[in-house]
């Protein structure tokens, strides 16, 4: 089984999908959905052995999770076709959609469209696929093996630009806190050590004059 998770999606809105096996991407693919810009794309996240593979085409987005093993030629023609597909079929049209709208009536056609290609992939797609990797340059590779080594997980893929400014928020603040005791401490120092001149001062004027400082009054009178 090589490609495993597919949908179509106007936007963030996914419209209709197909699943094959028990584990949950749905999150995973939600996230990508979010990051994908409004202008026409073609995109391949890398997370272990799985591929995520998208087109974005006139405002939706055609997205296809796949085994690694599969390589990327089979995935985009997978993807070409169901995009052939979903606009031929009557039920699609460039207005806003409610989630999974279309998912009784598309669903079972990208069903159909992922058994095909996981056990039989029409050559001809793939040859097409193949001419159109190698002529399209705007096709990307984002590896997100290097965001997870960075302590980030896939399942969210973190946008770290709010964290970044929220952590550098966080070190001003905590600059000011810092800057602020040292003052306060400096202020303490300063106001001992005059306290403790002053003492040792009324120790020597109490040594020469008296407790009281009495005896040094009477005599200057």
């Amino acid at each position: 089984m090589s490609l495993i998770h597919a949908l179509v999606a106007q936007g963030p809105t996914i419209l209709a999908e197909s699943k094959a096996g028990d584990r949950d991407f749905s999150q995973a693919t939600q996230t990508i959905l979010s990051k994908i810009p409004p202008n026409n794309s073609k995109l391949t996240y890398v997370w272990e052995q799985y591929l995520f593979h998208y087109i974005s085409e006139g405002g939706f987005t055609y997205l296809v999770m796949a085994d690694e093993s599969a390589g990327r030629r089979m995935p985009f023609a997978f993807l070409n076709d169901l995009q052939r597909k979903f606009q031929s079929a009557p039920s699609s049209s460039s207005g806003e959609s409610p989630t999974y709208s279309l998912q009784g009536s598309f669903g079972p056609t990208i069903s159909a469209l992922m058994h095909t290609y996981n056990t039989a992939p029409p050559s001809d797609e793939l040859a097409r696929a193949q001419n159109e990797l190698n002529q399209v340059k705007d096709i990307m590779v984002q590896n997100v093996e290097q965001i997870l080594n960075r302590g980030e997980r896939i399942e969210l893929l973190v946008d770290k630009t709010d964290v970044m400014a929220g952590q550098a928020t966080a070190f001003r603040r905590g600059a000011r806190t810092v800057r602020r005791d040292m003052w306060w401490k400096n202020q303490k120092m300063i106001g001992l050590s005059i306290l403790v001149a002053l003492f040792f001062i009324y120790i020597l004027a109490a040594q020469a004059c008296g407790a009281g400082l009495n005896h040094c009054s009477t005599s200057s009178s």
